[in-house]
């Protein structure tokens, strides 16, 4: 459908609120559940289906179709992704499959990566992080595989929740300057400056990995092509990495 086409029939929609027009914006739209699913779906366990993401993905692009205003300075694709998003791991989230000893360990890692750059003004290494949690090095690269098996890729994770409601993400602030900003937390301009210093200080295979995978938009398996390790070995890497992330951001949050 043409650009023209689109905006006409964004308009006669927000003047009539018919049915059978949001039932075509939904059609014209479905590709971004497709796309929002399967990059969501890539970092969780095999037996979530692709399917089920889509379905509840779906639930979030009517609800941005709904509430959207074709008057605001956003583009609909920026405003939905972030809706679709929200919709699937408010979902998975109420299904609550994470075992909560994987949570657990999750939070002991981060909250260890946190005191531990605190003190040594750097980013700590596999020997110090699990020397400070009480286990091996080995016992670290199995939490960390269990942790990536068990949960959303962790920049989509929701950031904070807008003052209208909306869910943003902390990927969604760094990739686009148009998206909703996330008041509650800091203004967009000190998240991206705060989120490119954390990035920058990353150990640079997990800063590479990042950079692959959020950026460039390669699978696991392709950056474990690239580097030419395993995938469940990018995995932890990338685990790893928003961990230690969501550490330095969390710090930043608490002083906010």
């Amino acid at each position: 459908m043409a650009a023209e086409d689109i905006q006409s029939l964004w308009l006669e929609f927000r003047r009539s609120g018919d049915k059978a027009l949001r039932d075509r914006l939904i059609l014209t739209y479905a590709p971004l559940v497709k796309y929002v699913a399967g990059r969501l779906g890539s970092g969780l366990p095999a037996h979530v289906d692709e399917g089920d993401l889509v379905s509840y993905g779906l639930l979030g692009l009517i609800s941005a179709i709904e509430r959207y205003d074709p008057a605001r300075d956003i583009k609909f694709e920026t405003y939905a992704i972030v809706r679709i998003k929200g919709a699937i791991i408010d979902e998975l989230r109420a299904l609550d499959w994470v075992p909560r000893s994987v949570r657990s360990r999750a939070r002991e890692i981060e909250r260890a990566i946190a005191e531990l750059e605190a003190k040594l003004g750097r980013a700590p290494n596999d020997d110090e992080i699990a020397a400070k949690i009480g286990i091996s090095v080995d016992e670290l690269d199995e939490s960390l595989s269990d942790i990536s098996r068990s949960s959303i890729a962790a920049l989509d994770e929701l950031w904070a929740v807008s003052g209208e409601g909306d869910q943003v993400s902390l990927l969604d602030t760094i990739e686009d300057t148009s998206g909703p900003r996330p008041a509650d937390v800091l203004d967009e301009t000190d998240l991206r400056e705060t989120l490119a210093d954390a990035i920058a200080r990353l150990p640079e295979r997990e800063k590479l990995v990042i950079t692959l995978y959020y950026y460039e938009e390669l699978t696991l398996r392709e950056i474990g092509e690239v580097l030419g390790v395993t995938e469940s070995r990018i995995s932890q890497l990338h685990t790893k990495a928003v961990l230690r992330l969501k550490a330095r951001l969390s710090g930043v949050r608490a002083t906010a």
